[in-house]
């Protein structure tokens, strides 16, 4: 049985009676995400936004919802998805993706679907190197809006607030933005609980 090189030495200088070095590992340098892409997966609308964190408030720098027809097979809904979600990532340089929490469903069929369009989502953000985290849809209310039940409009209305924006987002790109907006509250140590890595 052989030994290698730092293993003779750790003998030697146990031999001559003095201590071995510890060897150090830097620890791995914290990323400040500055463009974060929020995502709310969905078969026929997944909603997406990008958001940069400047002061005052953060700036919505891109949101909308990638609308696919009722009569398209899925795997061309998820192409659609991918596709979509790889152009905004490559024009926008996010370093961060936040994407909607699984959450519980009675129909065992719509929640493989949801989990299909979930997957063409991470894919995208995947390969292109981000960082992916998940905020449940309970979670990311309680964080924008104050309540964990809170409607889908008045998301949108927190949203419109939070980012300034002269409109009100549609639903899907609302919450996608939100999500995006509970992520970047983390980063600053206001949320309550932190995002699960993904």
């Amino acid at each position: 049985m052989g030994i290698t090189p730092q293993q003779l030495q750790q003998i030697q200088q146990r031999l001559n009676g003095s201590k071995p070095r510890a060897t150090t590992i830097p620890a791995a340098k914290a990323i400040s995400h500055q463009v974060i892409l929020g995502i709310d997966p969905s078969l026929r609308g997944t909603g997406y936004g990008v958001i940069h964190l400047a002061k005052p408030h953060p700036i919505a720098v891109a949101q909308g919802t990638i609308s696919i027809a009722a009569s398209w097979e899925r795997s061309r809904c998820l192409v659609k998805i991918h596709q979509t979600l790889r152009g905004v990532i490559a024009e926008h340089k996010p370093t961060a993706c936040v994407l909607e929490g699984l959450f519980y469903a009675q129909n065992l069929q719509t929640a493989l679907i949801m989990g299909e369009a979930r997957g063409a989502s991470m894919v995208a953000a995947g390969e292109a190197g981000l960082e992916l985290f998940e905020i449940s849809p309970r979670k990311m209310k309680q964080a924008i809006v104050g309540y964990g039940g809170a409607q889908k409009s008045a998301v949108a209305k927190m949203v419109q607030r939070l980012l300034a924006l002269t409109n009100e987002p549609d639903p899907d790109a609302a919450d996608a933005l939100a999500l995006a907006l509970a992520f970047a509250q983390e980063s600053k140590g206001l949320a309550i609980n932190s995002p699960k890595r993904v």
